[in-house]
């Protein structure tokens, strides 16, 4: 008989998890009842990260880890978790692709080829990337377990990564949206506008823009950040000297703000956070979306662009690359050259040598 499909919200989530009534649960297997507490159906939590702590805090592990499958289960339990909520979301359905096509397969049976195959008849080719990336770092985590002597792919298959975005934003483009005319004096162009004031003297990403609380970051010498994508791997600080430029920034953001008593320098109507529990930011892209739709039918602006091109911007910008690196926190400047240095470089060429000006 073959296996009854999953339910549509259940896509993803491990064997025997149900998402019902809002929350997370494990179906116990029959005879595993006095393991959980003598319940059928045993409650995880309401939101996925809290689902996989109390999974992996419940869970024994007792069955060896051979397969591709088993190793998945294993990676979901110990690492996906330590992931932001967001990134827990596309490892479940990346992990839903991996395991149908290699779940049964021995690690020790995977080779280079598995890879290469894969990506060969994945249609979507940046997805496909994208899990065979995930794949290489669950092996990662076998040798790093013991599991494995060696990382089967490592230094043996080369996947052709996505191009760097090369959009580069012109100066009088900024002036163009900044030229928009709001219809209120409180709202979404003011807000936007302000926010690209912000983020071009900054070049700070948009979830720590987002995740701005003066009476959290704001300081005597600046404004103080430390990355939220990085915070896990680096305790780094980064201090944002006030200069009269970013005070008038932060000024025009409160004036243009809806809610003046909320906790964020950027919040919505109600004044909440733009950024939600699972680090989504949708209500902010659809913001972006309607004013770049604007600006383009309004002003001379002739090809949108986007908010993460503005990043590109401040690190194109800045006077060296080390000074990019900086501003955009990065740990390695070697990402700052390869996606944010897109501005054209001016090259002095060389003079002729004296005795070649007699030929």
């Amino acid at each position: 008989m073959p296996p009854r499909k999953r339910n549509t919200e259940n896509v993803g989530l491990p064997k025997r998890w149900t998402l019902k009534h809002g929350a997370y649960y494990y179906r116990v297997p029959p005879g595993q009842e006095h393991q959980w507490d003598d319940l059928k159906w045993f409650p995880l939590g309401r939101t996925l990260s809290a689902a996989y702590k109390v999974w992996a805090e419940r869970l024994e592990d007792t069955v060896t880890v051979r397969t591709i499958g088993q190793l998945l289960e294993r990676y979901a339990l110990e690492v996906v978790p330590t992931k932001a909520p967001k990134t827990q979301t596309d490892n479940a359905a990346q992990m839903k692709r991996i395991y149908a096509v290699f779940g049964h397969m021995p690690i020790a049976a995977l080779r280079p080829r598995h890879f290469y195959q894969y990506q060969d008849k994945r249609e979507a080719k940046v997805a496909g990337r994208r899990e065979l990336a995930l794949l290489s770092h669950a092996l990662t985590k076998a040798v790093e377990w013991g599991l494995i002597d060696r990382h089967p792919t490592k230094g043996e298959v080369r996947m052709e990564g996505e191009p760097a975005r090369t959009r580069y934003v012109e100066d009088w483009e900024v002036v163009e949206v900044l030229s928009l005319k709001p219809r209120r004096k409180k709202g979404s162009v003011r807000v936007i506008q302000a926010y690209i004031r912000l983020k071009l003297l900054t070049g700070m990403s948009q979830g720590d823009l987002l995740r701005l609380k003066p009476a959290e970051h704001f300081k005597s010498d600046g404004i103080h950040i430390q990355r939220h994508k990085t915070r896990k791997r680096s305790s780094k600080t980064t201090i944002y000297e006030w200069t009269p430029e970013l005070r008038e920034a932060v000024k025009m953001v409160r004036e243009a703000t809806p809610k003046d008593i909320a906790p964020h320098l950027f919040c919505t109507g109600e004044g909440k956070s733009y950024v939600s529990d699972d680090g989504g930011t949708g209500s902010w892209k659809t913001m972006w979306q309607r004013f770049m739709k604007r600006a383009l039918a309004e002003t001379k602006l002739t090809e949108r662009f986007t908010e993460h091109d503005l990043r590109a911007k401040a690190g194109s910008d800045a006077e060296s690359l080390e000074h990019a690196r900086q501003l955009l926190s990065h740990v390695d400047a070697r990402v700052t050259a390869r996606v944010y240095r897109r501005k054209p470089e001016r090259v002095r060429p060389l003079r002729f040598n004296e005795t070649l000006d007699d030929l």
